[in-house]
């Protein structure tokens, strides 16, 4: 089976809860503090791996610690590294404050190595894009980067997904690369400048983005599912659910792993959708993103149910 292949970026999160944020030149003292992995394509390599894909994850790391916990959450779950180390930079990492009365939060993105991803790393690594079923990217590194990766991938006739997170405008030949687009309903707005709040409204959005060149969408729309649409049909995916929510940290880098993994199966493009909302719907149960993301044993036996 050829591999999935994701470019993007890699995190560590660090996540601090306090009353309240000091002000400048104050110390105060705070309630809890966790360190954990982050980087939506991280996130999304390692559901990939996990749900049976072998897969390949290309990006820059610093020469540093929070490099070596990267390598480490990649090594448990079984993604490849495809590594450039950038030791004029640092491993991403991200301050996040969480007030303790509230949930709310305010955060700090330091993207490092990541944010120096270029589309040379992309050429250096056209010979694995080319080899692979599908390519997947994000919009967390800069998007010449992504856009190379698009242009390898199509050139070579591999499918591409593009995930257009975070939000940002894109160009229609940019978009004219993707044969699926995964956007949720505040990216998909962004993108056409409509509403996504309703299933109609989402398949507006979808028919702009296909306008522009995109082969097909599917907008994922939170508790209710997903919505596939192309140029010949409009599925209503619903929410495959495996219990209780606790967490939807990582739920859309969950879904764009298993859809990739189902595609590079061979499996047809609805049950790739279902396959990503099983993957989902499994995340969503646990705490945390990269910890969150379930293996292919959980996903089929899910997926087999009544």
């Amino acid at each position: 089976m050829k591999p999935v292949v994701i470019l993007g970026i890699f995190n560590a999160d660090t996540s601090y809860r306090a009353d309240r944020l000091p002000k400048i030149g104050e110390t105060i003292l705070g309630q809890h503090f966790a360190l954990g992995p982050g980087g939506k394509g991280s996130n999304q390599a390692v559901a990939a791996a996990k749900a049976g894909g072998r897969t390949h994850f290309i990006t820059r790391l610093g020469a540093d610690d929070f490099a070596k916990v990267a390598r480490q959450v990649w090594e448990a779950a079984g993604v490849i590294p495809e590594v450039t180390v950038d030791a004029e930079s640092h491993t991403g990492a991200a301050f996040i404050f969480l007030e303790a009365a509230t949930g709310n939060n305010a955060i700090i993105v330091a993207s490092g190595a990541g944010g120096r991803i270029a589309p040379e790393d992309l050429d250096a690594n056209a010979v694995l894009i080319r080899s692979a079923a599908v390519f997947v990217t994000q919009l967390e590194q800069p998007i010449p980067a992504a856009r190379r990766g698009l242009e390898i991938a199509r050139a070579a006739r591999v499918t591409t997904i593009l995930n257009p997170a975070p939000a940002a405008a894109l160009d229609d030949a940019m978009l004219a690369l993707c044969d699926y687009i995964t956007p949720n309903e505040t990216e998909a707005e962004t993108l056409t400048g409509l509403p996504v709040t309703t299933l109609a409204e989402a398949e507006k959005a979808a028919d702009a983005l296909m306008a522009r060149g995109v082969g097909a969408v599917i907008v994922t729309l939170g508790a209710n599912g997903a919505l596939y649409r192309d140029r010949t049909r409009s599925v209503h995916v619903p929410v495959i659910s495996a219990g209780t929510v606790v967490e939807t940290t990582g739920a859309g880098d969950a879904f764009n792993g298993g859809f990739a993994v189902a595609l590079s199966e061979g499996r047809d493009v609805i049950e790739a959708v279902r396959f990503g909302a099983a993957t989902a719907g499994i995340s969503v149960t646990r705490a945390g993103a990269a910890a969150a993301m379930p293996s292919r044993a959980e996903i089929d036996t899910l997926l087999a149910r009544p």
